[in-house]
């Protein structure tokens, strides 16, 4: 058979795609392929797509093109693959295989049936896999984090959201299951370990009958890693005791990512999220009530089909009252196959566009101010990479998730993948500047 053909990741979308993208690394490895992350070195380049809206197809379509130009041999995996299957095969000759969401693990076979001349599509159309502890996995994150899938898919059918289609519904897996592989984990020296599904506190919901979110964390609290962060908790999900367990687990952070999308009773009923109209206003001043440290982070979508002024000012309102630690503002992106898409009343992208810059600028001074009241405080830092010109570290405290919250810049000496306690010295609205203590 002679030397099996290099291959390597071109990794999209979000951090539950990056683990698909993780095993299948893991598994080719172990099947002796070799793995790359230069590109145009390797025989074969998987492409792990993102389909959620126009702008992440759009990045996934470039990538495939100039991979194509540069006669790639092309496999397409992730989101993009299971949503337009049979058009990217006709469009992009250089596609030697298709591969579902729930069809990542049958990697190896693939590309062995590829290699002897087959042009592969293995898409299941109802996705039912979810990986667990034994598959294995290479990992692409900053040494000292990890995350760990809880669930796979969602039972909720928002409006906007065309990721039930493409996922399936929600899977969860076993409590055992899951802590088995956070100490795999712990082993390999995982600082931060974050939980992740579509939505989170639903976890166990499918395999046991009742959410176990609970249950869950106090069970992660026995494993040696000293972060635990949770991403994706639906408000109505926080009940009193997940936000005990939060509040009674020491290695949980008290970091909460709500994905509210709005705060008007109309819009939400219009996106197919009626019940969280009532609960919005009142479940937030219980989680500070209950977890007076707790950092807020949330997403809105501004421009939903219907959205007027007034109902715009009202999430102007709520963002001013609640004063989140963090906030994103994406613009409504109609998506063909969901609920949203026919809906009357668009509003045109040019008030969309200028109703996210009101609403990002409305939210700035908060962050700022935020930021600024740690100046002359300690916080634990976990150092994740090296300015190699300067030789200035750069880290996250326990406040910023990674990727999509700010960074903490520091002066001293430390190792990569360690959590060291660092003085702040200076703050502006997204970054933290400090020294080691």
């Amino acid at each position: 058979m002679g030397n099996k053909p290099t291959i390597a990741i071109s990794h999209l979308g979000c951090e539950k795609n990056r683990i698909d993208s993780e095993h299948m690394l893991g598994l080719l490895a172990k099947a002796g392929y070799p793995v790359d992350n230069d590109e145009e070195l390797a025989d074969y380049v998987i492409v792990n797509t993102c389909s959620f809206i126009q702008a992440a197809r759009e990045e996934s379509v470039r990538t495939l093109v100039e991979l194509a130009e540069a006669n790639k041999k092309i496999i397409i995996s992730g989101c993009m693959a299971q949503h337009f299957q049979d058009e990217l095969l006709t469009e992009l000759p250089e596609a030697v295989a298709i591969v579902g969401t729930g069809d990542y693990q049958k990697i190896v076979e693939i590309v062995e049936r590829v290699e002897t001349g087959e042009r592969v599509k293995e898409v299941s159309t109802d996705p039912t896999f979810i990986a667990d502890e034994n598959l294995p996995r290479y990992r692409t994150t900053t040494e000292g984090v990890a995350y760990l899938r809880v669930a796979e898919g969602c039972d909720y059918r928002c409006a906007f959201c065309i990721i039930p289609q493409l996922r399936g519904d929600q899977r969860s897996r076993s409590i055992e299951s899951i802590v088995a592989e956070a100490r795999q984990l712990a082993s390999q020296g995982v600082q931060e370990l974050i939980l992740i599904s579509q939505i989170t506190t639903n976890y166990g919901l499918d395999l046991y009958g009742e959410p176990k979110l609970a249950e869950l964390l106090r069970a992660l609290g026995e494993v040696d890693i000293p972060w635990i962060r949770v991403h994706y908790a639906y408000p109505t999900g926080l009940t009193p005791k997940v936000i005990e367990a939060i509040r009674e687990t020491p290695n949980v952070l008290p970091y909460l990512d709500l994905p509210l999308q709005h705060s008007h009773p109309d819009i939400l009923r219009g996106m197919n999220r009626p019940w969280q109209g009532r609960v919005n206003d009142g479940i937030i001043e219980r989680i500070k009530q209950a977890i007076p440290n707790a950092v807020l982070r949330t997403t809105f979508i501004v421009g939903f089909p219907g959205e007027t002024e007034e109902h715009f000012s009202h999430l102007l309102e709520f963002v001013k009252r609640h004063e989140f630690d963090h906030v994103g503002v994406f613009t409504f992106s109609a998506e063909e196959g969901t609920a949203a898409f026919d809906l009357p009343d668009p509003v045109p992208q040019a008030i969309m566009d200028e109703r996210r810059e009101r609403l990002m600028l409305t939210q700035q001074p908060i962050s700022e101010r935020k930021n600024q009241a740690y100046i002359g405080q300690t916080v634990d830092v976990l150092i994740e990479q090296e300015n190699p010109e300067t030789g200035e570290l750069i880290g996250r405290s326990a406040r910023f998730s990674p990727e999509v919250d700010g960074l903490v810049y520091v002066t001293g000496e430390a190792i990569l993948g360690a959590i060291v306690q660092i003085r702040i010295t200076a703050a502006d609205t997204y970054d933290l500047y400090g020294e080691i203590v």
